[in-house]
């Protein structure tokens, strides 16, 4: 178990990312979906990391219907909020104002059948919004049992500290992976200096890292990975012999490269939970196999001597994309 930041929950060592069992990475199987949510809550994972606009609610529903099978406080829900999408899934914006933070909530109560969210957090920071705003509104429903704790996604290591001096922010949710080290600069460091943790999503990169892509492999419609920098022509064969260098390292310990890939993660602080995003059980039976996976010093540097700082080609989201990241700036 870990800590979301100063006071805040016990969660496992690993959560559950249940995006793609709705959204962004083509078509899911339902039943393999609450299958695997299932799976995982009996193999001791208690944190599932989700948001209103995977799907449009269809994600919210989803875990509540795997959830009639299992008692609610059995695990801690992380909900996101705010981001703007047209009825052809399209982002057209992030809207932090108060009174969408209460909006939001109540029908994310609603999907959720239950009376309260365990960590409520904004997407993305608004740029119209001051963050003190957003955060205020998010502490009113603290003080009213509805949400338990507050966390902030893609935030900056100044917005970190904005939002922590209104109430106090458990965790922040931040792309981190051996592809993706950004954070390492000046976010995780503001983090840990005021006793924040971080939830790392995308700890295997959209499945570049997980030793199971190819360079052939064809992206269905509604993959967002066809239109990221890091999958297109020579990026994807850069990004892909580092993959090699890492299934080298990886066989050498009898592990998978998802494996070695995240218990560097793992690895890297008991302040930061890596969330998985697997979509079937046998991706999750693969994952937890991390948790078994011990780095000696030796080792992670060796890893990091694979695929050192800065050696992925591409940025991480698509130019549009990149200029919302408040965690970018």
């Amino acid at each position: 178990m870990r800590t979301l930041g100063t006071g805040g929950p016990a969660v496992s060592d690993l959560g559950l990312g249940c995006m793609g069992m709705s959204d962004f990475y083509g078509p899911a199987d339902r039943a393999e979906s609450i299958a695997t949510i299932h799976a995982a809550i009996d193999a001791g994972i208690t944190l599932l990391d989700t948001g209103d606009f995977y799907g449009m609610g269809h994600n919210e529903l989803l875990i509540r219907d795997a959830l009639r099978q299992r008692s609610r406080d059995d695990v801690r829900i992380s909900v996101k909020f705010g981001a703007q999408r047209d009825y052809d899934g399209a982002w057209i914006g992030y809207d932090g104002r108060p009174s969408a933070v209460k909006t939001s909530l109540a029908y994310t109560l609603r999907r959720l059948d239950t009376d309260h969210v365990d960590v409520y957090r904004i997407a993305r920071v608004d740029p119209d919004v001051p963050i003190e705003e957003t955060i205020g509104a998010i502490a009113e429903e603290v003080q009213k049992g509805r949400v338990r704790h507050i966390g902030l996604s893609e935030a900056g290591a100044e917005s970190v500290r904005r939002a922590h001096a209104v109430h106090p922010i458990s965790d922040v949710q931040l792309e981190y992976s051996l592809l993706s080290r950004g954070i390492e600069r000046e976010v995780l460091p503001a983090c840990r200096d005021l006793g924040v943790a971080v939830t790392a999503y995308g700890v295997l990169s959209r499945g570049l890292l997980s030793g199971h892509w190819s360079k052939d492999r064809e992206l269905g419609a509604g993959d967002f990975r066809a239109m990221s920098p890091r999958f297109s022509g020579g990026n994807l064969a850069h990004n892909l012999a580092l993959v090699e260098a890492l299934r080298a390292l990886a066989e050498a310990k009898g592990v998978t490269v998802a494996q070695l890939a995240i218990a560097w993660v793992l690895g890297r602080g008991t302040d930061i939970v890596p969330l998985v995003g697997a979509r079937r059980r046998e991706r999750l039976t693969e994952a937890l196999g991390a948790l078994e996976v011990r780095l000696t010093p030796e080792e992670a540097a060796l890893i990091e001597a694979a695929v050192p700082e800065g050696a992925a080609a591409g940025e991480r989201y698509a130019p549009a994309q990149m200029a919302m990241l408040d965690s970018e700036r």
